[in-house]
């Protein structure tokens, strides 16, 4: 049987498993999400952020979808290497795209054996750099800053200091997408560090805090964007938000499409929202609550291929 190919869902993704790994002090500011454990020692979480991530991706691959698994190659400067998508995306027709990082150490993530294994095993035509835009303090991070429907072509973007105008601008204008942006916040005001926190959408459905979009007219406008384009709208509470259920992402296999999300989302998610969901994928809950610490989840620590294969 041939695979089934589904512009939304990729069928592998990119991982970096840590090897020292901690909550990145340079993010702390602006990540709500972050926390500390005062109860292990660094060496503890480190050692168990190590296997929820070797866990992760042999249950991704045990439901058949391919892992690229990558080793953290600065421990001890890369804290955030486990979370890829956000210093670079894959596009369909060839085209990856590297991104601004706003914190200095998480520059160092960027590492050119990830794109040359792009190369090697799938049909690469072009790398669209922006890391310039770093020296100009214009930040873009990536599949973080940004949740692409890449159907429909819109790019969903909460503004906030990873997620500058000027950077989605010219990546919507090279990769032909319409720029959504709007302005979401915390229960404290705090502006939503990553869009990928907030949303996710899926072939047939999108998972929105649509309460953190402070503006009324604009939250219903990105709902009717959404629905126009035939996806049914499950709206998460600002609590299930602080859970992760919003930071998922969907996948395949070749045949059948899962949803990839902490086990701590989908303990936050309603019976009604979790029938909705099942209509459409499997889900795949993964357990990394060390490496929710960092303030991301399950989609913040995978990049999706969205190439064809060689």
């Amino acid at each position: 049987m041939r695979p089934q190919i589904y512009p939304q869902a990729p069928a592998a993704v990119v991982m970096v498993r840590p090897h020292h790994f901690t909550p990145n002090p340079q993010t702390a500011a602006d990540n709500a999400f972050q926390r500390s454990d005062l109860g292990r020692q660094a060496d503890e979480v480190a050692q168990q952020a190590y296997a929820e991530v070797t866990e992760a991706a042999r249950l991704l691959q045990q439901h058949g979808v391919q892992v690229h698994l990558f080793e953290d190659e600065h421990p001890g400067r890369t804290p955030d290497a486990v979370f890829p998508n956000n210093w670079f995306s894959t596009h369909a027709g060839g085209h990856v795209a590297l991104y601004p990082m706003y914190s200095p150490n998480r520059r160092l993530e960027r590492r050119m054996d990830v794109i040359e294994m792009l190369k090697a095993q799938y049909r690469v035509q072009d790398v669209i750099d922006y890391s310039g835009l770093e020296a100009d303090g214009l930040f873009l991070e990536g599949t973080g800053a940004m949740v692409l429907d890449h159907v429909a072509r819109v790019a969903y973007t909460a503004r906030s200091n990873r997620a500058n105008a000027i950077a989605l601008e010219r990546f919507a204008t090279h990769f032909n997408y319409e720029p959504m942006a709007f302005d979401a916040v915390d229960a404290q005001g705090r502006a939503v560090y990553h869009t990928n926190v907030l949303m996710c959408v899926a072939t047939d459905f999108a998972l929105v805090g649509l309460e953190l979009i402070a503006d009324t007219a604009r939250r219903t406008e990105v709902r009717q964007r959404l629905e126009d384009t035939g996806r049914e709208v499950v709206a998460l509470s600002a609590q299930q938000i602080g859970e992760f259920a919003g930071n998922a992402l969907e996948l395949s296999n070749g045949q059948d499409r899962l949803l990839a999300l902490s086990s701590r989302a989908l303990q936050s998610l309603q019976p009604q929202q979790i029938k909705t969901l099942e209509r459409s994928v499997r889900l795949l809950p993964l357990r990394v609550p060390t490496i929710e610490l960092a303030g991301g989840s399950v989609r913040c620590m995978l990049a999706g291929v969205h190439l064809a294969a060689r």
